[in-house]
Parts: C-alpha cells; sequence; structure tokens
C-alpha cells in the first residue's frame, strides 16, 4: 500500500474514531440526540473541506456515533445519510472560500441535518408527520447545526491553518 493510501486511511480512521467520541460526549451532557442538539462532532464536518479521507471518516464516525440513538435503526441509518451527503457537498465546495476559509463547509451539514433529521424526528411524533411539527422541528436541529458547525467548524478550520496543520490534511 501506497504511503499516502495508509495516510488517508489513517486520518479517515482518525476523523471516525474522534466523531463518534466526541457524539457520544455530547450524549452523556443530553445533546446528541432529539429535537434540540449541540453535538460537538459536528463541528468535524468541515474537515470534509481539507481532505477527502474525511467523507468516509465523518460517515463511519456518524454511523458509530449514532449506535446510540433512541431512534434506533432509523438514526443509524438516516442520520448517516445526511453526514454523507454534506461531507460530499462540503468537499464539493471547498474551493468556495472568503479569506482562505471555505465558508460553505459548515453549512451543507446545518442544511442536510435540518431537513433528514428534522423528518425523522417528526415522524416519530405520536401525532404523525405534518408540515408544521416538521418545520418545527428542522428549525430546531438546523439551529443547533448552525451554532455547532460555524461556531465550532469555522474556529476548528481557522487553527489548522494557521497551526500547520493542514500539511497532514493535504494527500
Amino acid at each position: 500500500m501506497k504511503k499516502s493510501n495508509v495516510n488517508t486511511l489513517v486520518l479517515g480512521a482518525f476523523i471516525a474514531a474522534l466523531y463518534a467520541a466526541l457524539t457520544y460526549a455530547a450524549s452523556l451532557a443530553g445533546l446528541a440526540y432529539g429535537q434540540v442538539q449541540f453535538r460537538f462532532s459536528e463541528a468535524l464536518t468541515v474537515l470534509a473541506a481539507l481532505t477527502p479521507a474525511a467523507i468516509p471518516g465523518l460517515t463511519i464516525g456518524c454511523f458509530l456515533g449514532n449506535l446510540g440513538s433512541p431512534y434506533g435503526m432509523v438514526d443509524i441509518v438516516c442520520g448517516t445519510l445526511a453526514t454523507l451527503i454534506a461531507a460530499v457537498l462540503s468537499y464539493l465546495t471547498r474551493n468556495v472560500k472568503l479569506k482562505g476559509i471555505p465558508v460553505l463547509a459548515p453549512l451543507f451539514p446545518v442544511i442536510s441535518n435540518a431537513v433528514i433529521v428534522g423528518l425523522e424526528i417528526t415522524a416519530f411524533l405520536p401525532e404523525g408527520i405534518s408540515l408544521y411539527a416538521f418545520l418545527i422541528n428542522a428549525l430546531w436541529v438546523g439551529i443547533g447545526e448552525l451554532v455547532v458547525c460555524y461556531a465550532g467548524g469555522i474556529p476548528l478550520l481557522i487553527a489548522i491553518q494557521k497551526t500547520g496543520l493542514k500539511k497532514y490534511f493535504n494527500f
């Protein structure tokens, strides 16, 4: 195996492990699952703008993190799909930058999770699915994502660039 393939594999595995661990830490604080979510791990979704290794890393990390979800298999599948979609879109738009920062990278996790997880949570409501309930759930999930992805993700990108860690993300 080439050195770059090994580096990519290790980086992806590291991101997956970190994402899962941070999700479980948020779960201990009651912030990982449900209508109002502040998953610390979601700040890592911006890493897809730095390396394609983050795409499988984030996806696998989300899958592992969602194994603890009270929504069960639905969250394992839908939540993981939301993260995969967000990571791919963040990677594809990585060159849209403002002052060297890929500013769209945090936007896609916000949108993807608001729509997919918002619908997922709405489906579990005893009264069933309604447009109003979906909009409320999507809004709350989106707000949590917005806070974590922009307040955590953008500073993470800046720190990676300023400390010279960026070289570890480019293979």
